[in-house]
């Protein structure tokens, strides 16, 4: 009787990894969906939590600091998405930086953005002897808005 248990609960371990690794991982995780990935979906797309990720379109950045309303336009080089956020942005958010948004998709074409990261430089060094930490910082960032 025992060892049926074990058999049972091993055939039951072996069809869920399998499920997994074979399509039900790939149909549950979604790291983000570019702005033409997600038009493509049409009607299925709107309202679904989901991550949009691409390029902030430059000049699109529209920031009203005293209702914190954040406006812009992410773009994957072929189509484009609105994207509307409330909250401050982060401090490195810019024009034509990589952007992923967590949101929705609205019916009326606008992303509603319940997060916002930004893809930053993954240049790091070590700051020389005698250099401080926040010199070194001031420098990579003043670099890579050039």
């Amino acid at each position: 009787m025992k060892r049926g248990w074990i058999i049972g609960g091993a055939v039951v371990i072996v069809a869920v990894f399998g499920w997994l690794l074979f399509g039900g991982l790939e149909k549950n995780v979604v790291f983000f969906l570019t702005p033409k990935e997600l038009l493509a979906k049409g009607n299925d797309g709107i309202g679904v939590p989901v991550r949009l990720g691409g390029q902030v379109k430059p000049g699109s950045v529209k920031w009203n600091a005293q209702t914190l309303d954040l406006r812009f336009t992410v773009t994957d080089g072929a189509r484009e998405m609105q994207v509307h956020s409330t909250g401050a942005p982060p401090q490195m958010f810019r024009d034509g930086m990589g952007v992923v948004v967590e949101g929705r998709a609205g019916a009326g074409g606008v992303f509603e953005a319940t997060g916002l990261m930004v893809k930053h430089s993954n240049a790091y060094r070590a700051p020389k002897p005698g250099e401080e930490a926040h010199e070194k910082y001031k420098t990579l960032i003043q670099q890579s808005t050039k």
